[in-house]
């Protein structure tokens, strides 16, 4: 096995940055794999009395990663459907078809890689970010990205029971060669 077929691996020893962004994107590609290629039925599984699904995850991740690296990071507005949101509950119901539920993920984490990587690239993990608490103190670049990968935890944990639930996939990584499918069709049984 090497590192093209596990390209989502954070480094055995590198430096924090790489630990960390290696990390968040570990939890993104794993998220991605649990909700990979289903279709509306799929996306829409829920399990006990939970109202998640894992296409309202699809959507709320989005979301986050929008929020976070445009508003929080930098004070900015959140590109749309986001600039109008008033409650990240409203992310957790997803009625978009399963195609458009994959692009708005894949297309916010990449805005979010980018942000992220000019961010780094023009003060390091240290600077201070446009989020603060009630008494003005702000966030760092780097508690940014720590709660980001928390968020992730949580959620691909939740992606774990739906997609089991869904069609008996489990695991803690995807299979080695692994690549999104994103067709929107039923999983292969």
């Amino acid at each position: 096995m090497t590192d093209n077929d596990c390209p989502w691996e954070p480094p055995l020893a590198g430096n924090e940055v790489e630990h960390l962004t290696g990390a968040l994107d570990r939890l993104r590609t794993t998220f991605r794999w649990k909700a990979d290629d289903l279709d509306v039925a799929g996306l829409q599984t829920r399990i006990a009395v939970s109202s998640l699904t894992l296409g309202g995850l699809l959507k709320h991740l989005a979301a986050v990663e929008e929020i976070t690296f445009t508003h929080k990071l930098a004070g900015g507005r959140p590109n749309a459907p986001w600039d109008t949101l008033t409650d990240f509950e409203e992310t957790l119901t997803a009625e978009e078809a399963p195609a458009e539920l994959y692009a708005m993920w894949e297309a916010s984490v990449e805005r979010s890689r980018a942000r992220l990587t000019e961010a780094l690239a023009a003060g390091g993990l240290d600077q201070l970010v446009d989020l603060a608490d009630d008494e003005g103190n702000h966030a760092s670049l780097r508690r940014l990205l720590c709660d980001l990968i928390e968020e992730y935890g949580r959620h691909t944990g939740h992606a774990d029971l739906l997609r089991e639930a869904v069609d008996g996939r489990v695991g803690e990584d995807p299979p080695p060669g692994w690549r999104p499918r994103s067709t929107g069709r039923p999983a292969e049984r």
